[in-house]
C-alpha cells in the first residue's frame, strides 16, 4: 500500500511517499481503507520537534530517539471496514466508519497518512455519521476532542459570556460550537478574514486580534478560552487573562493533559447528527502531496481543518 513515511524529525521534507506492507488485523481488530486523514497542530510539533529541550525529551520518550518509532504519522481516520478480526463483532466489511486513534496518552497509534490502518475496536471507532462525507469526519476527531477536554472544565449556563482565543482554528471552530449549543454568547478572537466564518458557526461578537484598538474591545466573561495555547502570543491574550468575571475561570489548552475517552468521541458523533456540530475545512490535499500540507498548517494560519485524502 501506499503510505507517507517520516525518515526522521525535522522539516516537512522528512515525509516521503513510499510502498509499504498492508497491516493484518488481529483478532480483535478492524482493518480500514482510510478515504480521508488530517493534518494536526500535533502532528508537526512531532513530525518538527519544534520545541523547547524539556518538551522534546518527552515527545522522543513517547514516540521514539531519533525518528518516530511508528514512521508513518496520523491519527485521524474516516474510511470503510474492509476486513476485521475472527473476534470483532461491532463492525462489518463495508460499514463506513470514523476514528480517532488515541486512547489516553499512553494508548494511542499512529498510522493514518497511508490506504490503509488497524484498530481495535473497542478504540475512539464509530459509524461515519450518514450526514457528513469523509472528508468532513476526518475534520472532527482531534478539534472536536481537544474542544470536549476544555468545555468539560466549563459549565456553561444560558447567558454566560465566553470569550474564545483562537475561535477560527480546528479546536476553536469546535468550542465555539459546543459553548453556543450549551447557550453561551461567545465572542471570538480571530482575525479579520475569519470573522465571516465564525459568525457562520453562531458567534455573536468578533474581536480582530490584530486591531489597533483590540483590547478596549474586551468586557468581561464567564470563561475565557484559549484554543491556541503556548504557541501563539499577544497583547489581547495577555489581557484577555484578566478578563474574567468574579468566579469565572481562564482554560488554556496547554494545560493539563487532554483526555480523549470514547464518551466525548461519541458525543461528537451525536452532536454532528443533530446538526449542532459542523466541521469546517480550510483545505483538501492528495496523499502525494503531504510535505506542502504539513508547510500549509505549519504556517499557523488555517482555518479550521487541513484534510488529505489518501484514496
Amino acid at each position: 500500500m501506499k503510505a507517507v513515511v517520516a525518515t526522521g524529525y525535522g522539516s516537512p521534507e522528512v515525509l516521503q511517499l513510499r510502498k509499504v506492507n498492508k497491516p493484518q488485523p488481529n483478532k480483535n481488530e478492524v482493518l480500514i481503507k482510510i478515504h480521508a486523514t488530517s493534518v494536526t497542530a500535533s502532528d508537526i510539533l512531532i513530525r518538527g520537534l519544534n520545541a523547547p529541550l524539556i518538551y522534546k525529551l518527552i515527545v522522543q520518550l513517547a514516540f521514539g530517539f531519533g525518528k518516530p518509532r511508528n514512521p508513518i504519522l496520523g491519527m485521524v481516520v474516516s474510511g470503510t471496514i474492509a476486513g476485521k478480526g475472527k473476534n470483532v463483532t461491532k463492525f462489518n466489511p463495508g460499514d463506513e466508519v470514523f476514528a480517532y486513534c488515541s486512547m489516553s496518552p499512553m494508548k494511542h497509534r499512529f498510522g493514518s497518512y497511508a490506504e490503509y490502518i488497524c484498530l481495535p475496536q473497542d478504540w475512539n471507532l464509530a459509524l461515519k455519521p450518514t450526514n457528513i462525507s469523509f472528508e468532513e469526519a476526518a475534520a472532527i476527531p482531534y478539534g472536536g476532542l481537544l474542544a470536549a477536554h476544555l468545555m468539560k472544565k466549563t459549565n456553561i449556563t444560558k447567558g454566560d459570556k465566553v470569550l474564545i482565543y483562537g475561535a477560527s482554528g480546528s479546536i476553536g471552530t469546535m468550542a465555539l460550537q459546543m459553548a453556543k449549543d450549551a447557550g453561551a454568547i461567545v465572542t471570538s478572537v480571530c482575525s479579520r478574514k475569519n470573522f465571516e466564518l465564525v459568525k457562520s458557526l453562531g458567534s455573536d461578537e468578533v474581536i480582530d486580534y490584530t486591531a489597533s484598538n483590540a483590547e478596549s474591545q474586551l468586557e468581561t466573561y464567564q470563561y475565557v478560552i484559549d484554543a491556541v495555547g503556548n504557541s501563539k502570543s499577544s497583547v489581547l491574550k495577555a489581557k484577555s487573562k484578566q478578563a474574567i468575571n468574579k468566579g469565572g475561570k481562564y482554560l488554556s489548552i496547554d494545560q493539563g493533559t487532554p483526555t480523549t475517552p470514547k464518551t466525548a468521541f461519541l458525543m461528537l458523533k451525536k452532536l454532528v447528527e443533530q446538526g449542532k456540530l459542523k466541521p469546517v475545512i480550510d483545505r483538501v490535499y492528495p496523499l502525494e502531496e503531504m510535505v506542502a500540507a504539513h508547510r500549509y498548517v505549519e504556517g499557523g494560519h488555517k482555518r479550521g481543518n487541513v484534510v488529505v485524502l489518501t484514496a
